[in-house]
C-alpha cells in the first residue's frame, strides 16, 4: 500500500499545480540556434553545412522519419516505419505546430495497419482541425474486466479495425476552443484464437460473439484548453481535454451508448535559461455513461486516443467500463546543444471492477528513457523507453514524447 500511495501522490501533483506557474508567453518563440540534431550531424559527416533557423524563415514544413522493428501480439515481428510532419499554416509566432504522423507496419504473416494522426491549426489558431483514422488487421490480448488477473490468465483475440474520427474546434478566447465531430468505430470478424468464446471469458455481453462484427459511431463534443506550442515537445504550459460522445443507432452504431474522456497535462519548467529541465505531469478519466458499449470499445490501458499510456503495461492489460490513470515524468537535457536527454517516468492505472463499478487494484509501472534530437526545426525527439511493471517489461522507439 505504501507504494501504491506513492504512485497515487506522483500522478496526482497535477491539479495540485494547475494554479501555480501563470502561462508564459516566451515560450512560442522558439530559437534553434546553437542547437544540434541528427541531421546536423549526418551533415558534417557528409561536409554538409547547416544554418540557424529564424522566427521569418518562409520554409514551414518539418519531416522526421524512423523505421523499426517490433514485436506484436500473437508473436513474430512486424516492421513498422514512422513519419512525423510538423507544418506552420500561419505566423509561428501566433500559430502552433500542426502535426500529421503516419506509422504503418506489416509483417508476413498477414498482420498490419495503416493509422493516420493529424491536429491541425489554422492561421492565428483560428480553429483546430482534429482526425484519427486506422485500418488495422492484428490480434490482441485481452485479460476481462477489471485487475487482479494473473499475466496467465489472458486470451487472444483475432479482429479487424476500422477507425474514423474527425472534429473542428473553434477559437473561443487566446487558449480555450470549443467544437464537435464525429466517431465510428468498426470491429470486423471478431473471434478468439481458441474454441472458448469471448463471452464466455469476459461474462461481458456486448461485442462478444464469435464472427460477428460490432459498430459504434455518434457525434461528439469536443472542449479544449491548450496553451503548448508543439505537441510533439511541449514546452511549460497547460493542456485540458474533454470529448463527450453521443453512440446511436441513427448513425449505424448497433447500441445506443455513450461515453466521456477527460485528459489533463502540465508542464511545469525547473529552470529558466539553459538545457531543458522540466517536470510533466498527465491525468485522463474514461468512461462509459450507460451500458451497451462494444467489449472492445471499452476504456483500456494503451488504448487513449494516442496509445501513449501505460508505459512498462502490456497494452489492454486492464479494461473496464472507467479507467483512470495518473503519470508524472522528468525531462533534461544532457547536453547544452539539446542534442541528447533523458526522462524518468512513472505511471498508475485503475479499471473499474464488472460489478461493483469501484476502482479496487491499482497497477503501476515505471522507467527511463533516453531522447536524440532528430529535428531541432519542430523540436521532435526520437525517444527510446524502458519501462517495467509487475510481471512485464518493455522497449519503446518512436517520435515525439508521450505527452
Amino acid at each position: 500500500m505504501r507504494r501504491f500511495y506513492v504512485f497515487l501522490i506522483f500522478g496526482l501533483l497535477p491539479s495540485l499545480l494547475i494554479a501555480q506557474n501563470p502561462i508564459d508567453k516566451s515560450h512560442l518563440n522558439i530559437d534553434t540556434t546553437g542547437q544540434k540534431d541528427l541531421i546536423d550531424i549526418v551533415g558534417t559527416l557528409f561536409k554538409s553545412q547547416s544554418r540557424p533557423i529564424s522566427l521569418d524563415e518562409k520554409k514551414k514544413i518539418y519531416f522526421s522519419f524512423l523505421p523499426l522493428s517490433t514485436s506484436i501480439p500473437g508473436g513474430g515481428t512486424a516492421l513498422v516505419t514512422s513519419t512525423t510532419a510538423g507544418i506552420y499554416l500561419g505566423d509561428r509566432k501566433t500559430t502552433y505546430l500542426s502535426t500529421i504522423s503516419f506509422t504503418p507496419y506489416f509483417n508476413l504473416k498477414g498482420r498490419y495497419g495503416l493509422p493516420v494522426r493529424s491536429s491541425i491549426w489554422l492561421s492565428n489558431n483560428s480553429w483546430n482541425i482534429q482526425g484519427d483514422t486506422r485500418l488495422l488487421v492484428y490480434p490482441q490480448y485481452t485479460w476481462s474486466l477489471g485487475g487482479g488477473q494473473p499475466e496467465s490468465y489472458k486470451l487472444l483475440v483475432n479482429y479487424n479495425y476500422v477507425r474514423f474520427y474527425q472534429s473542428a474546434l473553434k477559437r473561443i478566447t487566446p487558449y480555450f476552443f470549443v467544437g464537435a465531430g464525429f466517431d465510428l468505430d468498426y470491429y470486423l470478424d471478431v473471434e478468439t484464437s481458441t474454441t472458448n468464446p469471448l463471452i464466455n471469458f469476459s461474462k461481458y455481453k456486448f461485442g462478444t460473439l464469435n464472427d460477428k462484427s460490432f459498430s459504434s459511431s455518434g457525434p461528439t463534443v469536443n472542449l479544449l484548453y491548450d496553451t503548448r506550442k508543439n505537441s510533439l515537445n511541449p514546452f511549460p504550459g497547460l493542456y485540458a481535454n474533454a470529448i463527450y460522445r453521443y453512440n446511436t443507432t441513427v448513425t449505424g452504431s448497433n447500441n445506443n451508448w455513450q461515453s466521456l474522456y477527460v485528459d489533463f497535462r502540465k508542464y511545469v519548467a525547473l529552470t529558466d535559461k539553459g538545457p531543458k529541465n522540466i517536470l510533466a505531469f498527465w491525468s485522463y478519466y474514461w468512461s462509459t455513461l450507460n451500458s451497451g458499449a462494444p467489449y472492445l470499445n471499452l476504456p483500456a490501458i494503451g488504448m487513449d486516443p494516442y496509445q501513449r499510456s501505460g508505459r512498462g503495461i502490456e497494452q489492454n492489460r486492464f479494461r473496464g467500463k472507467r479507467l483512470v490513470y495518473f503519470e508524472s515524468e522528468y525531462r533534461r537535457d544532457l547536453t547544452e546543444n539539446g542534442l541528447l536527454g533523458f526522462v524518468l517516468f512513472a505511471n498508475i492505472n485503475s479499471a473499474s471492477q464488472p460489478r461493483s463499478n469501484r476502482f479496487v487494484y491499482w497497477n503501476p509501472a515505471g522507467g527511463t528513457g533516453l531522447r536524440l534530437k532528430f529535428n531541432k526545426k519542430s523540436d521532435t525527439n526520437i525517444c527510446m523507453d524502458y519501462g517495467v511493471s509487475r510481471g512485464y517489461s518493455s522497449c519503446t522507439l518512436s517520435l515525439g514524447e508521450a505527452f
